[in-house]
């Protein structure tokens, strides 16, 4: 894993630095149909391999509920439907309105109109590719019900990577204990390394790495930008030659690459990459929506009404997080919320003291 690390991650450092955002859009669109032609061919050979086909699929998953689209009941504190759905359009309100990575690709376009069909295009063309992939996790459920001594396998890889020193016995005990969340993420690569012919491996491969590269070579380029333009140059060097200019960009491309790979890094081994991805997007984007939304709406907003809403809603968005590693004699402090739930009461939180704020610091002005 370190290796795949390293490797990918200097390849995309080098890319990112030389081509800029022209590298990060054109290598996107390749990835983009390797991405969408790697999944439609797994779900194909899962389906391929199933004994009675797409039939044995549905059945699975209708019995095993692996289809639902979660509880409709008003609880905020497990992943509901309302939190799934709460937490996925205020976190994309965030990506598409005001995040860099979002708004970088907006400012090559040659129109506000061409801008704005690229947005809806997204749009329109992220549910399919959502239900994709939860159409390839539902048939992966099925493919491994079906196939126990894959699963059981699977299990013992996991514990074997975990604890090498065990005896079989106790590594047979250890593998009965685990539970889905263990082992849920290594699903996907253990069909991958046991099912797929070799002569599509590399495809496979090159798929989800694309996916990875995506990801990271537009961070990089919209961190280095903001660095640059909002930091560097606003409080630093104000009057800069653009030879200048492009050399902070490099460097500062250089830096938050490497930052990066050493955040990858920090991840291995963590059971869930989706649900820590999850929580700190909404730990960090709760506060920038809500400050957005904000100076949206609220015209008569001032900068000392906006630090005030600011403290507040970090305080809350932390609560929200955090307040579960509280020792148990406060529990009666602690949050029940589900965490996705942080970006959804930070933001109206946020917005709300703002808006209080404002009317209060008016007042005592006039």
């Amino acid at each position: 894993m370190e290796t795949i690390m390293w490797v990918m991650g200097i390849c995309i450092i080098v890319y990112t630095v030389l081509g800029g955002i022209e590298a990060v859009i054109w290598t996107e669109v390749a990835q983009a149909f390797i991405k969408t032609f790697g999944a439609l061919l797994i779900l194909f050979l899962i389906v391929k391999d199933m004994p009675e086909g797409s039939r044995q699929v549905i059945e699975i998953g209708t019995i095993k509920n692996k289809f639902s689209l979660g509880s409709m009941n008003w609880d905020f504190t497990s992943s509901t439907f309302w939190v799934v759905l709460f937490y996925g359009f205020l976190i994309n309100l965030n990506n598409f309105g005001m995040d860099q990575n979002y708004i970088q690709r907006y400012h090559t376009t040659t129109s506000e109109t061409e801008a704005r069909k690229s947005l809806w295009m997204c749009v329109w063309m992220y549910i399919p590719a959502s239900l994709l992939f939860f159409i390839i996790g539902s048939s992966l459920y099925a493919y491994y019900e079906v196939h126990p001594e894959l699963l059981n396998q699977l299990k013992l890889e996991v514990v074997k990577a975990k604890f090498p020193n065990l005896s079989s016995s106790e590594l047979l005990k250890q593998a009965a204990q685990l539970k889905v969340e263990d082992y849920g993420d290594k699903v996907m690569p253990h069909f991958m390394v046991h099912k797929i012919p070799v002569g599509l491996m590399g495809l496979i491969i090159s798929a989800l790495l694309s996916a990875a590269m995506s990801t990271i070579s537009s961070g990089m380029n919209a961190s280095a930008t903001v660095f640059s333009i909002d930091i560097y140059q606003r409080y630093f060097v104000k009057d800069i030659s653009d030879k200048s200019s492009l050399r902070i960009l490099h460097t500062s491309t250089i830096i938050f690459g490497f930052l990066g790979l050493a955040s990858g890094m920090a991840m291995i081994g963590v059971k869930s990459i989706l649900d820590i991805w999850w929580q700190l997007s909404g730990l960090f984007a709760a506060g920038m929506l809500g400050l957005f939304l904000l100076g949206l709406f609220s015209k008569k907003a001032t900068n000392q009404a906006a630090i005030i809403a600011t403290l507040i809603g970090l305080v809350v968005i932390c609560w929200i997080t955090f307040s579960d590693i509280l020792p148990s004699e406060y529990d009666g402090l602690k949050s029940h919320l589900h965490k996705n739930m942080s970006i959804v009461i930070g933001t109206v939180t946020l917005f709300i003291s703002g808006v209080i704020a404002t009317r209060l610091l008016s007042k005592n002005s006039s």
